[in-house]
């Protein structure tokens, strides 16, 4: 079982996520880093502090240098495909090839309403995520990329410069719906970040990700699962002990979701403990 961490980038400072994800590069029990892409804080007051995203993960590529750097995961009604595209290149170079694209269809009403940005129905929402998902790679792995959706369109498009990872920076779909959600894992994703409430309701989801994998003819050895466990205010020791529990249930990834605006020196004795 591998490890990494995640930081929550609310009510918190540019500075503290900063030094944690510095620290965390020298600990090789943490293969990677991650944050959320949203604009409105998730817990406390929704006026408060909340970092963007991708600007985060351009800046952490040039301030790290082993550790993989990714967002989870980017909401594809955020930015339109071809930004996202280029974005995630753009990241992938700075960061010297160790981007992971994390995406997933979205969600959060409150920050679309505020900012006009439309939040479709269910099935239409997923509709554009797989037209969205198809468009990237399009973009990321063609010279000239063209994609005739219903909601996204490419005509002789551009994306250059490549990203360095080949043939594209590894995709991260996050979500546990048993039908469009973990279909779209066994087309296209190399990771697949799944929230559960238990090793167990996990576990049943991967049986549904097999079966998707077998519908498409996919090998599942090829996907990479994840899942995120919280750290509790200073109880590491519990967080562990479910680390390991989903570990017995066959993860292969657990994200460990450090507490909100904590200070580097979490880290040490998370290492210790994981090892």
């Amino acid at each position: 079982m591998r490890f990494a961490i995640k930081t929550r980038p609310e009510h918190t400072t540019w500075e503290r996520i900063r030094d944690v994800w510095v620290a965390a590069d020298d600990y090789e029990i943490f293969e990677s880093a991650w944050n959320w892409d949203h604009f409105y804080p998730l817990s406390g007051d929704p006026a408060g502090r909340n970092l963007e995203a991708w600007s985060m993960l351009a800046a952490l590529g040039q301030a790290t240098s082993r550790i993989r750097i990714g967002c989870q995961v980017s909401g594809m009604i955020y930015r339109h495909p071809a930004l996202l595209a280029n974005i995630a290149a753009t990241v992938d170079i700075i960061s010297g090839g160790r981007l992971e694209l994390g995406v997933g269809a979205g969600w959060n009403q409150q920050e679309c309403d505020a900012y006009g940005i439309e939040l479709p129905p269910l099935k239409e929402r997923f509709d554009r995520f797989d037209e969205g998902v198809q468009a990237i790679i399009a973009l990321l792995t063609e010279e000239t990329a063209n994609f005739d959706g219903q909601y996204v369109k490419l005509t002789n498009a551009f994306c250059n410069p490549k990203a360095v990872q080949k043939p594209h920076p590894p995709i991260v779909i996050g979500g546990k719906g048993p039908n469009r959600t973990l279909r779209a894992v066994a087309k296209w994703a190399q990771e697949w970040n799944c929230i559960a409430e238990s090793p167990e309701q996990w576990r049943e989801l991967k049986e549904v990700l097999l079966t998707r994998c077998a519908e498409v003819g996919r090998d599942p050895a090829e996907i990479t699962c994840s899942t995120n466990v919280r750290i509790e205010g200073d109880n590491i020791d519990d967080a562990v002990r479910t680390a390991r529990a989903y570990g017995e249930a066959g993860v292969d990834l657990v994200v460990m979701n450090l507490p909100l605006d904590c200070e580097p020196d979490i880290l040490e004795p998370l290492a210790k403990a994981l090892r």
